[in-house]
């Protein structure tokens, strides 16, 4: 089978890529950029952008299957940028899909997309999408779910995975700017809340496992979105602090106040926004707001659907974290 991989350059994408090759599959990867350890593993890499139709009609061409995980993330930014590249890269993409016959489309969302202003507590996929966001990436990525679910029907049938903050060793997003930022974060004080999170393993499994279903049941999966994760919902301060643990840094000690934290994050929305700095803001209300509610949801609906489970708990996850950073899998600060 010839699968294509959008965004197979970034951690989630990339650790696809390994899995299918691993299995025997002829992988090719689109991405902005040059990833040479890509092709060293054997895939085939091409360098575009995904707002570019032509270029994204090109990568699917003589594909059977797509996953669909390139995206702008980010906390600030202007919206022409995420929606070029959320929202008119997923069009093309699924364009691209029914010029070329490609029959399976697998998306990757984020629960976000549900997160408006209040806790989620075990809520399922009946979540509606949030009416209000405070941040593009959310917004935009549901604009693009939503094109991806509406466009399941005949010729093309299309699923969406949504892992909460995925994890563990490799990482390139989520542990580099946590180790960046770390010295000045201080804990918002509050409620206790729970968050859920997703070993790198589980996340890439979860999306074979849905194209294996669109394949064999497609009647059950396609046209659906599944919440997928450890199925461990942990303090938020908690797993901060482990996963710095696991890197070899100190923990966060000192606190702010939620409110503080709220005002902070619209100075910095300001000024970031005002001096046209590239980059995210030091802070944002819409972090501030993710770290003081709860995010966790009930994953039965991935296991009943497509036979995910977590293989991976949150212990074993922070061992070999641990392990990969000892082993000298950190680029040096």
């Amino acid at each position: 089978m010839k699968v294509l991989v959008t965004g197979g350059g970034g951690f989630l994408g990339g650790g696809i890529v390994q899995a299918l090759l691993d299995r025997g599959d002829e992988v090719r990867s689109l991405a902005r950029g040059e990833y040479p350890e890509l092709a060293k593993l054997g895939a085939e890499t091409v360098r575009g952008d995904i707002a570019d139709a032509a270029a994204v009609a090109s990568a699917v061409e003589g594909c059977d299957l797509v996953f669909h995980v390139a995206a702008r993330v980010g906390a600030a930014g202007a919206y022409e940028d995420f929606h070029a590249t959320n929202v008119v890269g997923t069009q093309n993409v699924i364009d691209a899909c029914r010029a070329h016959g490609v029959s399976n489309l697998v998306y990757t969302s984020t629960p976000s997309v549900v997160f408006g202003q209040g806790d989620l507590e075990g809520v399922d996929e009946s979540t509606p999408y949030a009416e209000v966001y405070e941040a593009f990436y959310p917004q935009t990525k549901a604009e693009a779910e939503q094109l991806v679910l509406s466009s399941n029907g005949e010729g093309l049938r299309t699923v969406s995975i949504r892992p909460h903050i995925v994890w563990g060793p490799g990482d390139t997003s989520l542990l580099p700017r946590l180790l960046e930022r770390a010295p000045r974060l201080r804990r918002i004080t509050g409620p206790a809340k729970k968050t859920d999170v997703t070993f790198i393993d589980d996340a890439v499994r979860a999306h074979l496992l849905a194209a294996a279903g669109l394949a064999s049941s497609p009647e059950k999966v396609s046209g659906k979105a599944y919440f997928v994760s450890t199925g461990e919902p942990i303090e938020i301060w908690t797993f901060i602090n482990r996963v710095l643990e696991a890197a070899g840094r100190p923990g966060i000690t000192k606190t702010a106040p939620a409110s503080v934290a709220l005002a902070a994050g619209w100075v910095f929305e300001k000024i970031h926004a005002m001096t046209g700095a590239s980059g995210e803001p030091r802070l944002s209300r819409w972090i501030v707001r993710e770290l003081t509610h709860s995010h966790w949801f009930d994953i039965s609906a991935a296991g009943r659907d497509i036979g995910y489970t977590p293989s991976v708990t949150i212990d074993e996850g922070m061992r070999r974290l641990t392990q990969w950073v000892q082993d000298g899998g950190l680029a040096p600060s």
